[in-house]
């Protein structure tokens, strides 16, 4: 959602009279984010759809009548809307709208945020006029000439964060070194508690640490706190634990000198933005997207790749080790080389070009 959200704006900046439509899933949780962009959609609307990838044979079959009925609705869409062009970002609602924009003869862009397609998009691609990608290595999973590198659409938000606001927003020392740690939006236990074991070691390192632990595990990191006394205890006044970042998020990104999340997509835009070094730790039960997009960082010097099974062990000693060596600058320079910043401005000029 946040590229697709980014490009809106780019687009608006080039075309002030553009009218936006959104088509989402069916009680999907595309609305409130749209609604906190603050952008101006002449409409909403629905589709249904279903997941064909990774589910029981029932399932898929219920999903399969659920795309038909989707495509039906999104054939009435169109007509009733009369598009210029779509934008699609993924996922399985974006099947039915793109079955019917080709068959209507309406020209389509997906925007892919990952380096390699996941099951949606490898349908979707047959029937998109073009594909829009964050970077040269995606142009292989495309036939020859679809794919356009335009870079990864970051919001204007983010770009305009600074790291003197940064400090003072989250109460940190600018003396100390920065370590940023995700654990997801809603949680990736293993980074939890990886980082709440090594917790005490890395403060007496002298580091400070913002740790956004997710909502799920936000309960357990307050019982986990009251177990290490963090509340009595000043040792513990350089970790800023938050269950969640809204509209800050650009902040702790420009606080921060190291970064440890999962590999999504965003890692491939935010972090490069910023010039920022990461240990990437991909999901490892999910599609295989976010062990090539953490390789892809890794092997440009971007990143260091870390197995989940392997961070028990391995987190305290590499976090001390970039925090006191030459690697971690030379991993900066690497990450800010592989910037776009005007990525969403790209893929709104693409749209604009589609749309003649």
């Amino acid at each position: 959602m946040y590229p697709a959200i980014a490009a809106a704006e780019a687009l608006f900046i080039r075309q002030p009279n553009a009218k936006l439509m959104f088509v989402g899933s069916v009680g999907g949780f595309e609305r409130p984010l749209l609604d906190e962009a603050s952008l101006s959609f002449e409409n909403y609307d629905e589709v249904r759809a279903g997941p064909l990838h990774g589910v029981s044979p029932l399932t898929m079959l219920g999903s399969i009548v659920q795309l038909i009925i989707g495509t039906l609705q999104a054939l009435g869409l169109i007509l009733r809307r009369k598009p210029d062009v779509i934008l699609l970002t993924g996922g399985w609602v974006g099947l039915p709208v793109a079955l019917s924009g080709w068959l209507l003869r309406v020209p389509s862009l997906i925007y892919l945020p990952d380096i390699e397609p996941g099951l949606a998009i490898k349908i979707l691609r047959h029937f998109a006029t073009r594909v829009a990608v964050t970077a040269d290595a995606s142009k292989q999973y495309f036939r020859a000439g679809q794919a356009v590198v335009t870079g990864y659409p970051t919001r204007d938000s983010l770009k305009q964060a600074t790291r003197a606001a940064a400090i003072e927003h989250f109460g940190l020392d600018p003396a100390r070194k920065t370590v940023l740690v995700w654990g997801g939006s809603r949680g990736a236990r293993t980074i939890n508690n990886a980082l709440l074991d090594a917790l005490p070691e890395l403060l007496a390192f002298g580091v400070q640490i913002i740790h956004v632990t997710g909502t799920l595990d936000w309960g357990d990191l307050q019982k986990r706190a009251e177990d290490l006394g963090m509340g009595r205890v000043d040792a513990f006044q350089h970790y800023h634990p938050y269950a969640y970042l809204h509209d800050d998020v650009g902040l702790a990104l420009a606080a921060a000198d190291l970064t440890v999340s999962r590999a999504g997509a965003s890692v491939l835009g935010e972090y490069p933005l910023f010039g920022l070094p990461s240990i990437l730790v991909p999901y490892p039960y999910a599609w295989r997207y976010q062990k090539v997009n953490a390789e892809y960082l890794s092997e440009r010097g971007a990143a260091i790749f870390m197995r989940d099974e392997d961070m028990a062990r391995d987190l305290l000693p590499t976090i001390q080790s970039l925090l006191t060596g030459n690697r971690l600058a030379e991993m900066q320079t690497h990450a800010a080389a592989l910037s776009v910043p005007e990525g969403a401005g790209n893929v709104a000029q693409q749209l604009i070009e589609l749309a003649g």
